[in-house]
């Protein structure tokens, strides 16, 4: 059994760079060297253990069905095989295997087309598999899309018995490569059931360590690092911090607090074994780890530490237009709604999809996945229904916050467990059986139950909401006042947090913005943490802002003077044209694909084709890239908008071949290939999406492409731009070679990119260009192509 707490606990280094050292032949699948070369394997394993390591890594990064699929060897026999051979290198010690299991290689929906159902499924193969075999944990390593960790996460949970390690892959700016904030990790993880979580590979000790200065404070958890040795030098395929160096900079890690340690790439045995000299035995560092009320989304935390708006516009109730969206299945208009909502002040969005004739489980499933493209504000997912709120707690990525339970103990025996296995909190209401409560105290004593029903489910405090229920002051003017007592009853003696759908209180009634305001007003006195209100309606959020002020919550006012100094009249971000739509540059700075295609077939009405591209879609891409790389918006977020130019430039391709106009909409072809020996392409497909969506003719050859076939292609296409991508430190060579061999027989510009590239090595190699980027890549094409 593990101890995670009270010891340190040293992990091995690379299995990469060992087999790099021993000139093994790695080809596409290095994992197939389990069965050709198991000694070689074992070798390895074995030097890791004599080096002191108390776990050691399967050789099953990649053994994934996907991965695999040209592959001889089938998911079944490399992993059983990866697991035996370390086993049989641990033979006669205490050191534990886990099986390794990497990224799957495809972006998930909506950021790529890989569906959460068969990651599932594919984490499912490899550890079933594994655990089979006799693997003692799993790993869950390298990966960067915190919904595929999720569904990593909930593969091992509810198919295998083993404890679940889960690291990530960060930037130094603290985000994965798709956005994921280390707080949305770690709230995420730990509410998911993770044994232990942290930081490996990407950057060093040194880039690391502010990193798990700020992860420390998100969670209760065993922290694992697992950095590389520095930077790679691509010239001679090593690292440039020593074993002497990694083990002094890795002391930083243990004193705050984390406990699991080991090396990624560019480490040997060397590294293990003074890790293991200098820190095995030591005490660990006691953390205090305090658990705090919080949301997110898988790039925004939203700590809820004093008045949180809720924005309550994604619902039908009483919103005619909002209907005949969710009949018509008009997702952007849904989208509108919560960017309006954003950009006016909501820091949580309800949503609620449930509508007579319609498929809400369907409904729900399309609208959680859009909305994560074009907004980051964590997501409170509003339905009666089980099986509506499981679809949507699967497929968001983030600490959802689920609407609603109530006393009723059969909807807290459906409600709780979805509430636990998926790491979200919860929202009880203070009804039951018999109604609501019409006395404070009554409405309190649900409030117990539904805390102690959630305590003997394992849902901490922390991920409580209580919503005593507002009632309609025209006709229930008595309760108005027993509705603020219970609130500030649960919040004084439950110790949890309190929500209020506050527009409800004026139904009925004339000039209701005087009574809701009014209400809200006394509802925050009375200890209401979020109030779910029209953000759109400025006196509600001016009272917000008013209350933070004088209760002292916003010191110094400074969020009041940002957003009243100047006395600013935001305007939605998605506010219609004369059409009725968004703009066609908001609707692609938004990610509006609908809307996009709707505004591109009304300017086509009386605009010039070509003015539609080079002055509204491409500075409307150019100010979405620039927010990119400024670190303002994040992967899906740029997917999304590309797509949404894509649905415009789809548009006018038609109306120039209907029009048979000689313009042609195409700025010139580039061809995209990953080297050969590479079977990576998630970076060379977002740059093929970008750049496609900027109106060039992409020409993909694919992944592990030799360099004559790229020759070849640029001979016959007369392509004037190619782009090269390697991930590997093993594949850069033969982007080198590539780009010799184009050279010699081509006039083509180049361009290079790729995770462990440097601009310095890619002028080293011959490249004209290196692209840090998929925006870059644009930038690069259009200063070659116009």
């Amino acid at each position: 059994m593990l101890n995670l707490l009270n010891k340190i606990i040293l992990l091995d280094g690379a299995m990469g760079t060992m087999l790099q050292a021993s000139g093994a032949e790695l080809g596409k699948v290095p994992e197939a060297l389990n069965l050709t070369q198991p000694e070689l394997i074992q070798s390895i394993h074995r030097q890791y253990v004599e080096a002191g390591a108390d776990i050691i890594y399967s050789n099953t990064f990649g053994a994934n069905r996907r991965k695999l699929q040209h592959c001889s060897h089938s998911v079944e026999a490399l992993i059983t095989a990866g697991v035996q051979n370390a086993r049989a290198a641990a033979k006669g010690s205490e050191t534990m295997v886990a099986l390794s299991c990497g990224p799957i290689g495809a972006l998930l929906e909506p950021n790529g087309s890989l569906k959460m159902e068969e990651a599932y499924d594919i984490f499912r193969e490899m550890m079933t598999i594994g655990e089979r075999a006799g693997a003692d944990l799993i790993v869950c390593e390298t990966i960067t899309d915190l919904l595929e960790m999720k569904a990593a996460v909930l593969a091992a949970k509810e198919n295998t018995r083993l404890p679940v390690f889960c690291t990530m892959s960060f930037e130094a700016n603290g985000h994965t490569f798709t956005g994921t904030g280390l707080a949305s990790m770690a709230l995420t993880l730990e509410g998911l059931g993770a044994d232990a979580l942290g930081i490996n590979c990407s950057l060093g000790p040194d880039e690391i360590l502010p990193l798990v200065q700020e992860l420390v404070q998100w969670t209760s958890l065993p922290i694992i690092v697992k950095p590389n040795a520095g930077l790679p030098n691509l010239n001679s395929n090593a690292y440039d911090i020593s074993a002497e160096d990694f083990c002094t900079r890795m002391e930083g890690f243990l004193e705050l607090g984390a406990t699991i340690i080991g090396g990624c790439c560019g480490t040997t045995p060397a590294y293990i074994r003074l890790l293991a000299e200098s820190y095995k035995g030591r005490a660990p560092v006691l953390r205090h780890s305090r658990r705090q009320a919080a949301l997110c989304s898988a790039t925004k935390a939203v700590v809820v530490d004093g008045v949180r708006v809720v924005g309550e516009r994604i619902n039908p109730t009483g919103k005619k237009l909002f209907k005949e969206a969710l009949r018509n299945r008009n997702i952007d208009y849904i989208l509108t709604q919560a960017i309006e909502q954003v950009n006016a002040g909501a820091e949580i969005l309800d949503v609620n999809v449930g509508l007579p004739g319609i498929d809400e489980v369907d409904m729900m499933s399309e609208t959680v996945r859009e909305l994560q493209g074009v907004v980051d504000a964590p997501l409170q997912l509003d339905s009666s229904s089980p099986a509506v709120l499981e679809r949507g707690l699967l497929l968001y990525s983030g600490k959802a916050l689920v609407n609603s339970v109530n006393g009723e103990r059969s909807v807290l025996d459906k409600i709780l467990p979805l509430v636990k296995k998926y790491g979200a909190a919860v929202i009880g209401l203070t009804l039951d059986e018999k109604g609501i409560p019409n006395q404070a105290e009554e409405r309190f004593k649900i409030a117990e139950r539904i805390v102690e029903a959630a305590r003997q489910y394992g849902i901490p405090q922390e991920d409580l909401y209580i919503d005593c229920l507002t009632l309609t002051a025209s006709v229930q003017q008595a309760e108005v006042r027993e509705t603020l007592r219970a609130v500030q009853m649960v919040k004084e003696r439950l110790g949890v947090k309190t929500v209020l759908g506050v527009s409800n209180i004026s139904f009925g009634l004339p000039e209701r913005e005087i009574i809701n305001t009014a209400f809200l007003t006394l509802a925050l006195a009375h200890g209401l943490d979020l109030p779910i209100i029209n953000p759109n309606n400025r006196a509600m959020m001016n009272a917000v802002d008013a209350f933070n002020v004088l209760y002292n919550r916003d010191t110094g006012a400074g969020r009041y003077l940002e957003r009243h100094a100047a006395n600013p009249e935001k305007s939605p971000s998605a506010a219609p044209n004369a059409t009725g739509y968004p703009s066609l540059e908001q609707a692609v700075r938004d990610g509006l694909k609908d809307y996009a295609r709707t505004a591109t077939q009304e300017l086509l009405k009386t605009q010039d084709p070509m003015h539609i591209v080079n002055d509204l879609l491409i500075p409307a891409l150019d100010q979405v890239g620039n927010d990119f790389e400024t670190g303002k918006l994040f992967l899906p977020q740029l997917i999304q908008a590309a797509t949404a130019a894509q649905a415009g430039f789809d548009e006018i391709k038609k109306n120039l071949a209907g029009n048979r106009q000689g313009q042609a909409i195409s700025k010139g072809k580039i061809i995209l290939a990953t080297v050969k020996g590479d079977i990576h392409d998630i970076g060379k497909n977002i740059v093929k999406v970008i750049l496609e969506n900027y109106g060039y003719d992409i020409i993909d050859l694919g992944r592990d492409v030799p360099p004559e076939t790229v020759v070849l292609e640029a001979n016959r296409s007369g392509a004037k731009l190619v782009g090269l991508s390697a991930l590997m430190t093993t594949t850069v060579a033969n982007m080198a070679l590539t780009i010799q061999a184009l050279r010699r027989e081509t006039n083509c510009t180049i361009m290079v990119g790729g995770a462990v590239l440097t601009e310095s090595y890619a002028k080293e190699i011959g490249a004209d260009y290196y692209a840090k980027d998929a925006k870059a890549s644009a930038d690069i094409a259009k200063i070659v192509l116009g």
